[in-house]
């Protein structure tokens, strides 16, 4: 994972600019850039993951379809002369050599291995075109010298982060997190994942919460796209000029991954699971996985101590404070800074996203199939501010990259396109779809694949909310919560762990709530789930998740 910074003005303090990079110093530990574009700035913290050498390093700066080489080492420069096009990129472009291929026909010169130098050409040949081409997790800001023109872009579920907001005098900046603005502009508001910015305008290129026109295929064709697609997904994913790893949690989404990816390739997977030190529920079937795939595994075991010593580091990594984020972190967080900390590896899989597409507990009690799909379209546009948060920050924080291949984009433009009726639970069993697409490969044990889900804050170990919860009750009082959560309007919190959350959010972020939309939880307007935690275990329907 790398970090990006722009300035989209001339601006005569480098040395605050240069201390607002730092502040995402973990995402790319490797090297760091700020470059003088003569009406503004770039910046980039390189995490090498593909094209290792100097020659990866970013900003690119390109002239007549060349990439200029730059002296190596050098943190604070000036844009080389003859500039035509400057990037800077946090992203994976996958199928990217076909592409670079197509450009030196086309008379591009490249000097490096990295995956991102392809995408000023990809400028030079598409203009802003170029988005809808790419297949791709990614942010980028790109500064067109001819025309004095800055855009920027993400990826259409928006994978990797970025924010933007105004300084004093009007300047656009852009950052992958909102500690790289706080200081530089009074609201920062995350850039919308699938657009691309351009003299002031922020443009739609491709919506991944809307469908098109819905599926006529029958139950075996769609199981049998579900499974291609998904193996194609894990596959892209596995390209990469460092170590990768596994988080592997012993549910279905992260095991299926792990599984896969074991069939692709022809060595031991490194996985890695966590759990509490006295009630893990996934760790065993974690363990249970591990064995089938014969991969490399190991455990990180966690105390009460650990949860209630990581929520504020793990608070100011995110930029939230909604509940089930936090939760889920704390294990996520703990687990990637064991994985840093013991291990060589620099690219992480999970099992993200598929929840939002085939649906959690609480999507049982959706009253209809158009109430389901409109339900999936809601977390589609939002997951960028909740679980892709979460792993992003939780990873990156520990020097590591997320790939995510339920977030493929051939992979969730098909699986939206289903027929809601078809992804209704009427089958006695969630996410029948994705479990019955896989049944035929044997590629994870049966019981894991037919396994009820547990979310995973729960799963990492039932203590784990209950120490939480037991820690905001030791710091606020009845009447002190009462009083606390009068200061806030928007997202007022409504229990002494999400006032917790909140103030701590506060601290390192005031005033800024507004990142978030609300808090992720279950459909109040649905029977059976208006209910004010969002812990599966409060759900009619939890049943064997916890067990």
């Amino acid at each position: 994972m790398c970090s990006i910074f722009g300035v989209c003005k001339a601006q005569s303090d480098k040395e605050a600019l240069w201390q607002a990079l730092q502040k995402t110093k973990s995402r790319g530990p490797d090297a760091a850039r700020l470059m003088n574009t003569n009406n503004g700035f770039l910046g980039f913290n390189r995490l090498s993951i593909m094209g290792l050498t100097d020659e990866g390093m970013q900003p690119f700066a390109c002239a007549d379809k060349k990439t200029i080489r730059q002296e190596a080492g050098k943190e604070i420069v000036d844009m080389p002369e003859g500039s035509q096009i400057l990037l800077v990129c946090n992203g994976e472009v996958y199928g990217f050599r076909p592409l670079k291929e197509e450009l030196i026909a086309k008379g591009y010169e490249f000097i490096s291995d990295s995956d991102c130098e392809i995408l000023p050409a990809m400028y030079s040949e598409y203009g802003t075109d170029m988005f809808a081409k790419l297949d791709a997790e990614y942010a980028l800001i790109l500064y067109d010298v001819a025309k004095d023109s800055y855009i920027a872009a993400r990826d259409p579920i928006g994978i990797r982060p970025l924010y933007y907001g105004f300084t004093e005098d009007g300047a656009y900046v852009f950052a992958s997190e909102p500690k790289n603005l706080m200081g530089l502009t009074d609201k920062i508001t995350p850039f919308p994942p699938g657009h691309y910015f351009k003299d002031g305008e922020f443009i739609c290129y491709r919506d991944m919460s809307k469908v098109e026109k819905v599926s006529e295929d029958d139950h075996e064709k769609v199981y049998e796209k579900i499974h291609d697609l998904l193996m194609d997904g894990v596959r892209k994913r596995l390209d990469s000029d460092t170590p990768v790893g596994f988080l592997l949690s012993g549910g279905l989404d992260s095991s299926l991954v792990c599984g896969i990816a074991a069939k692709l390739l022809d060595k031991p997977l490194q996985t890695w699971a966590i759990g509490m030190d006295i009630d893990a529920i996934d760790l065993k079937y974690a363990r249970e996985v591990a064995d089938y795939i014969h991969s490399d595994h190991h455990e990180v075991i966690i105390t009460a101590d650990d949860v209630v010593n990581a929520v504020e580091t793990v608070i100011e990594a995110l930029g939230t404070y909604d509940i089930t984020t936090v939760r889920a972190s704390i294990g996520m967080y703990l687990v990637c800074k064991a994985i840093h900390e013991q291990s060589d590896t620099r690219v992480i899989l999970t099992g993200e996203i598929s929840d939002e597409i085939f649906g959690y507990k609480y999507t049982d009690f959706a009253p209809s199939a158009e109430a389901f799909q409109k339900e999936a379209e809601k977390r589609i546009h939002e997951i960028h501010m909740y679980d892709v948060l979460r792993a992003d920050r939780c990873i990156s924080v520990n020097s590591l990259e997320a790939r995510v291949p339920f977030g493929d984009l051939d992979f969730v433009e098909y699986c939206m396109s289903i027929d809601p009726e078809k992804k209704l639970n009427t089958y006695g069993k969630g996410k029948y779809l994705l479990r019955k697409s896989f049944e035929k490969d044997a590629l994870i044990p049966d019981n894991i694949l037919w396994r009820e889900k547990a979310a995973f804050s729960d799963a990492v170990g039932h203590s784990l909310r209950d120490d939480l919860a037991w820690c905001a009750e030791k710091r606020y009082t009845d009447e002190e919560f009462a009083e606390g959560v009068k200061k806030y309007d928007h997202a007022r919190p409504f229990t002494k762990e999400s006032l917790m959350y909140r103030d701590i959010f506060e601290k390192y972020y005031p005033g800024q709530s507004q990142m978030v939309a609300d808090f992720w939880m279950p459909n109040k307007e649905w029977e059976g789930c208006n209910v004010n935690d969002p812990s599966a275990r409060v759900l009619a329907n939890y049943g064997d998740s916890g067990v």
